[in-house]
This record gives C-alpha cells, structure tokens and sequence, in this order.
C-alpha cells in the first residue's frame, strides 16, 4: 500500500491488468452476489430524484422491485446499496440481445435522459473504495468471475488503475489521478 493524499492505495491496482470482458462474462457482477452495489448519500438522492426518467430504460422486474423496496436499499452492513431483484441482480440492470447484462441507469445517461452515469462504485468495479475517518482506502477486489477480465488485461496490458480511470478521476480529481500515473511510473521503473 501506499499513501496518496488522503488516500492509501493497493499496489494492486497498479500491478494488476484488467479490462472487462462481457463476451466471456456476460456481465455477472451485476448478477451474481448477495448485495446490491454500494451507494454515496448523494447517490441515493440522484437515484430518487431520476427514477420517473430511468423507468423507461428497465425491466418490469427492476422496476417492481425498485417500487417495492425503494430506489435504494440499506444493506446487512449498515450501508447504502442498489434492491435486488430476487436477491441476485441488481434492480437497475438490463439485458442486451446476448443476454449480457447492461445497466439501464448508464443507459438513460447515454440516451441524454440524465446526466449522472451510474454509482461511482460500478463505475469503480474492480476497484473498492472504503472511507474511514481519516483515509480513504482505495484496494482491487479479486473476484473469480472476472478471471476472463484479468486475462484480457494481461493480453492487453491495461492496469487496472488505467481501465478505471475515468472512474478514478470522477471519485478523487485529476490531479490525484496524475499523482497516481507518477508512482505508477515510478513503481515499473524500480521493477524493471
């Protein structure tokens, strides 16, 4: 780990390669797992106020689940989270033609419908942010579903800091973010 302003980051993200691979996938960490995906406070605000605009973008099963439990829901660990619907998928996923799992909030924003993504910890995904009173951990969360992504990312040679970057600077800024590419850089060098 290192420190990076308020911020203790995994050398993982930096030594690890990554790049979904939804072919191989098909999406299933929006599917699989006993939880929905971790939301901010002023995320579960956004999801009520643009719930009548996303409506459209779901399935009738998300939505009569969203309706029931509510735009967002609190987890068994205290925390904000996206319903489920059936304790597997999130309420807001959707499914392409292929059956790969989408998500009907990143669908409305790039229809122009909203102007907010989806929550910055899908956004995130692999990546795992926990904030404390004084730091911010910042870690890779191994998942075996995405074993076809770690694979992809090694052909590829995209860090997982690199896949996510937009996402990293949407959470901590760009200049964080340059910070980062700088102890990157240094990290290789030092290894090579």
């Amino acid at each position: 780990m290192f420190q990076l302003g308020k911020t203790l980051v995994s050398e993982e993200i930096i030594e690890k390669d990554f790049v979904c691979n939804l072919s191989a996938c098909k999406g299933a960490c929006c599917v699989d797992g006993d939880a929905g995906a971790p939301l901010t406070e002023k995320e579960t605000e956004i999801l009520v106020d643009i719930y009548a605009r996303v409506k459209p973008f779901l399935r009738e099963e998300g939505i009569e689940a969203i309706e029931a439990q509510g735009a967002f829901v609190k987890g068994e660990d205290g925390e904000w989270e996206t319903p489920l619907v059936g304790n597997s998928e999130c309420a807001y996923v959707i499914f392409n033609e292929q059956n790969i799992a989408k998500c009907g909030l990143e669908q409305a924003f790039e229809k122009g419908v909203t102007k907010w993504k989806k929550p910055v910890s899908c956004h995130l995904y692999p990546i795992r942010v926990t904030e404390y009173t004084e730091l911010t951990a910042v870690n890779y969360h191994k998942w075996q579903l995405c074993d076809p992504a770690c694979q992809l990312g090694e052909s590829l040679q995209v860090p997982i800091y690199r896949f996510v970057k937009d996402a990293l600077i949407r959470k901590f800024g760009k200049k964080w973010y340059t910070e980062l590419e700088d102890i990157a850089e240094e990290y290789h060098s030092s290894k090579a």
